[in-house]
C-alpha cells in the first residue's frame, strides 16, 4: 500500500510540473497501520481510526487538533461546511462525530463527489473559488459555524474560499484551513517565503490584528475587525470569529 501511494503521488507530480517536487518526500510518512488501542480512543481519534466505511485520509496530528475547536459543537444543530469532498469518507466522519442534528454540507469540483449526496450530509459541485457558488451554498445552509477547508491547496482558491465565506461565518465561529504544507510547493503555486502564498496571507492577518498599534489599516478585508484569534501548527491555520473590541489597559495597586 506504501509503495501504490508513493508511485501514485510521484506519477502525479511529474505529470503535472515535469519531475517529482516536494509531494513525494511526503510519501515517507504514509502509514498503513492502524496504531494498537486506537479504536478504543475517544472522541474523533477513536471514530477515526475505526472508520470502516469511505476512505479519509488524515495527518495523524490533525486529529487532536479538531478536537480542540470542534468538541463543543457535538451533538448540537451545528452548521459545518467542508471544502473537498473526495471520496466522501470524511463526512461519513463528521457525521459520527457531531450527531445527527448537525447540518452538514460538502462542496467539490468533482461531478463524481455528487454520488455521496444525502448519504452522511448535503453535497454540492463547484468551485471553492467560485464566490457565488459559495455564497449559495451557504444560504442553502441557513448559515455556518464551522468551515473546514481541505479544497485544492491552492493559495488563490483558499483566499477565495475565505474572503467568501468567513464574513458569512456566525459569530464565535470556526474557520479551519488544513493541509497548508501545500502551499510550500511550486506544483500549488506555492514556494517558500513566495508573495502571493497563503502563508504570506496569515502573516498579512496577524499584522492586522495589531493595527491598534502600527496604524496601518487592515489591509485583509475578509478578517478585519472580526478575527478575534488566530492559532497556528503544522500544517492547519484556526481563525476565531469574533467581534474585537479596541484594546484597554488598566494599572492597578501600587503603594
Amino acid at each position: 500500500m506504501v509503495q501504490t501511494f508513493k508511485r501514485s503521488v510521484s506519477a502525479l507530480t511529474r505529470r503535472v510540473t515535469g519531475r517529482a517536487p516536494s509531494m513525494e518526500k511526503i510519501a515517507k510518512y504514509f502509514s498503513p497501520n492502524v496504531p494498537q488501542g486506537a479504536q478504543e480512543r475517544s472522541g474523533l481519534e477513536g471514530i477515526f481510526w475505526s472508520h470502516q466505511g469511505p476512505i479519509v485520509h488524515k495527518w495523524h496530528h490533525y486529529l487532536p487538533i479538531y478536537e480542540r475547536y470542534f468538541a463543543s459543537w457535538r451533538n448540537k444543530p451545528v452548521r459545518f461546511l467542508e471544502i473537498g469532498v473526495s471520496k466522501g469518507g470524511s463526512l461519513a466522519m463528521w457525521r459520527r462525530y457531531f450527531g445527527d442534528e448537525a447540518v452538514i454540507f460538502g462542496v467539490d469540483i468533482d461531478p463524481t463527489c455528487a454520488a455521496h449526496n444525502g448519504v452522511h450530509g448535503q453535497v454540492r459541485i463547484g468551485s471553492q473559488d467560485d464566490r457565488a457558488f459559495l455564497r449559495r451554498v451557504v444560504d442553502e445552509m441557513g448559515g455556518v459555524d464551522l468551515v473546514l477547508d481541505d479544497g485544492s491547496h491552492v493559495s488563490r482558491h483558499i483566499r477565495a474560499s475565505l474572503e467568501t465565506v468567513f464574513p458569512m461565518l456566525e459569530d464565535n465561529g470556526i474557520y479551519m484551513i488544513e493541509d497548508l504544507h501545500a502551499t510550500y510547493w511550486t506544483d500549488h503555486e506555492g514556494g517558500y517565503q513566495t508573495r502571493g502564498s497563503f502563508i504570506d496571507d496569515l502573516r498579512q492577518m496577524y499584522d492586522d490584528m495589531h493595527h491598534w498599534y502600527h496604524f496601518e489599516g487592515q489591509q485583509i478585508g475578509a478578517t478585519a475587525g472580526s478575527l478575534a484569534a488566530l492559532h497556528l501548527y503544522d500544517s492547519i491555520a484556526v481563525l476565531e470569529k469574533a467581534k474585537v473590541a479596541e484594546p484597554r489597559h488598566t494599572q492597578v495597586g501600587g503603594v
